[in-house]
């Protein structure tokens, strides 16, 4: 994707006065310097955009850690990977525009990350599968009693939705488990194999005690649900800044 030469890679919205981490980087290569756009009370963390801007890793990368550094140091609004506004005038109106509904919500950030919670089904759960489900039971008995192709597809299906179906059921309770030390739950998009994918607005203060009530579900339940944790990360699912002139960012390696 081609852009002008006046275009803006825009990382986040942050409250104005806002310093840059040391050593902060852009996307490119180079990497391009990062630097902030005023907007009254707001600030917006830009960079010059890539002539070709491509989701290559190096550059996602980038983005991330910048996000990361920023989180450490207070509230922000962060953009997805790819958000580019033509020209700090458009990203100036844009931000004075929004403005009420961006501060109200870096206030409503403040002191908190996101984290997320992925629930998948159980590894070596098998043994307790058998014991515990009377359809996969009954099916692999009759493969064992008349082995053959159409026998094992059967077995390996219902398996498999039996290993799912305990591993929702088991998300969900430790959805409701973990939703009381969350200021809020945001339901992220399905991911092939999960059988639940939420993220959580988490006070920071609590953020390895809700990490390790997490780790305390997941080792009692670990014969119906592996739960995967990833955090604390800029606070992505409680925002929606509808970013300055996005495009979206494809292709490269």
């Amino acid at each position: 994707m081609s852009v002008p030469d006046t275009s803006l890679y825009v990382y986040a919205i942050v409250p104005a006065g806002t310093a840059l981490p040391d050593g902060a980087e852009g996307v490119g290569s180079p990497p391009a310097t990062v630097r902030t756009v005023d907007a009254g009370p707001l600030a917006a963390v830009v960079s010059a955009a890539p002539a070709a801007l491509r989701a290559r890793r190096r550059d996602l990368l980038a983005h991330q850690n910048l996000l990361t550094a920023l989180a450490d140091a207070g509230p922000l609004l962060p953009m997805r990977f790819g958000a580019v506004t033509p020209d700090e005038r458009t990203l100036r109106e844009r931000l004075a525009a929004a403005e009420a509904e961006h501060l109200a919500t870096l206030e409503r950030l403040a002191g908190h990350v996101e984290i997320n919670v992925k629930a998948l089904p159980a590894r070596d759960a098998l043994a307790a599968l058998v014991t515990g489900d009377a359809t996969v039971r009954r099916l692999r008995d009759a493969a064992r009693r008349r082995p053959g192709y159409e026998a094992d597809v059967r077995l390996g299906q219902a398996v498999a939705a039996a290993l799912s179906r305990r591993a929702a059921e088991a998300g969900k309770r430790a959805l409701h488990s973990l939703a009381s030390m969350a200021r809020a739950a945001a339901t992220g998009p399905e991911v092939q194999g999960c059988a639940l994918n939420v993220s959580f607005l988490v006070a920071r203060a609590d953020t390895e005690r809700f990490r390790a009530a997490a780790e305390r579900f997941a080792a009692a339940h670990q014969e119906h649900v592996e739960l995967r944790l990833a955090g604390p990360l800029p606070c992505y699912s409680f925002v929606d800044t509808r970013p300055p002139a996005p495009s979206a960012a494809t292709g490269g390696a």
